[in-house]
């Protein structure tokens, strides 16, 4: 996975982190958990403020 493979992400933390509500999430805490996922391939220095955010919304997505 890459920064850019934001529903797989979301999909994955909503997997690894059921009981999560995205929305209490810090940018921090998210950016470690994406590089944590099993099959995130990418430098932890491409991502940013708006692909994290990207990410939190297709997070709450999911958990709907």
């Amino acid at each position: 996975m890459k920064w850019t493979d934001t529903i797989q992400i979301a999909e994955e933390l909503y997997d690894k982190y059921p009981d999560i509500d995205p929305l209490t999430v810090r940018f921090t805490d998210l950016h470690k958990w994406v590089c944590s996922l099993e099959g995130f391939d990418d430098e932890p220095n491409r991502s940013n403020e708006k692909i994290l955010e990207g990410i939190q919304m297709a997070w709450i997505e999911e958990a709907k």
